[in-house]
């Protein structure tokens, strides 16, 4: 008994004492337990400080983020294509690279505080691409909407799909129609997912809508102004019709045919990313660049 005392002993007399002489002589300090706890303290402090600073600037520019978030961004989504191409991978590589970003992205921005979030999936001109191109990216809308039907429940996210839907296939079309179904309750999350979408078509329709209700009587035609055109686009399905932000991936510097009326006072980023690439780090620089817009709406302020 007294052996396994002197062993112990011994050990937390080594334990100590070295680390308390070099610390002593280190700090010039006086050698007490006191002194030793304190220096222990003091190292962890240190340690939590540098951690914090390693993750600090993305942990700031998160907090930047929230102070000022757009109610609805919208993306187009460019560049899958090249993406594929610097890598010696197909297109389809590239397409299914970039719907796995999307849903990604849209699950930060969600997080962040955005309300609306659209995505120009597939144009009305998309339709003059190669056969099996186009029938790879109808493959991956049927495919994501049936993989993530559990998250738009689970997160109570309600799911619109604008578009001319005359072209689209019955197994498509039945899916677009079973999640917005299923979501349609959902309030404070929205995503818009345009589909053969065209700006052009979408103001086309709403003033063919508004010529028809003028002429069975249904209203004047003083009766038209900016709301009354709002209420027939395609965006009505939306709280935030109108984007505060709209991204566009690959350095591309236009909007092709996407939301022409709705985007008239939007902030335009264009960064040179391809979207594939475009992840976290990528979508707080956009946020960052919007906050720092002056948005005048055409008013001097």
């Amino acid at each position: 008994m007294l052996s396994l005392f002197s062993v112990v002993f011994t050990f937390l007399a080594l334990f100590l004492l070295i680390p308390g002489l070099f610390i002593s002589r280190r700090l010039r300090v006086p050698f007490s337990l006191e002194n030793i706890i304190r220096f222990f303290k003091i190292t962890a402090s240190k340690y939590d400080d540098e951690r914090n600073d390693e993750r600090g600037p993305m942990g700031e520019k998160k907090k930047r983020a929230k102070n000022r978030m757009p109610k609805h961004v919208a993306v187009i989504l460019d560049g899958n294509r090249r993406w594929a191409e610097k890598r010696g991978l197909g297109t389809s590589d590239g397409h299914e690279a970039g719907a796995k970003r999307l849903m990604e992205n849209a699950k930060d921005c969600f997080a962040m505080g955005t309300n609306t979030i659209s995505l120009f999936a597939f144009s009305t001109e998309n339709w003059e691409r190669p056969e099996d191109e186009v029938k790879c990216l109808m493959a991956l809308f049927e495919k994501h909407f049936k993989s993530e039907m559990p998250y738009f429940q689970r997160d109570k996210i309600r799911i619109s799909v604008i578009g001319n839907r005359s072209k689209i296939s019955r197994s498509l079309l039945g899916l677009i129609e079973e999640v917005e179904e299923a979501t349609k309750s959902y309030e404070g999350k929205q995503l818009i997912i345009a589909i053969d979408y065209s700006g052009r078509f979408d103001i086309l329709q709403a003033c063919k809508n508004l010529a028809m209700k003028v002429k069975d009587g249904l209203i004047q035609v003083e009766d038209i102004d900016e709301k009354a055109m709002e209420n027939e686009l395609m965006t009505k399905c939306s709280e935030f019709p109108n984007p505060d932000l709209l991204i566009r991936t690959s350095g591309e510097q236009r909007i092709s045919n996407f939301f022409l009326w709705q985007s008239a006072y939007t902030e335009l980023y264009f960064p040179n990313v391809l979207w594939p690439d475009f992840g976290e780090a990528e979508y707080l620089e956009a946020l960052t660049w919007y906050q720092q817009r002056q948005r005048r709406f055409g008013k001097r302020v």
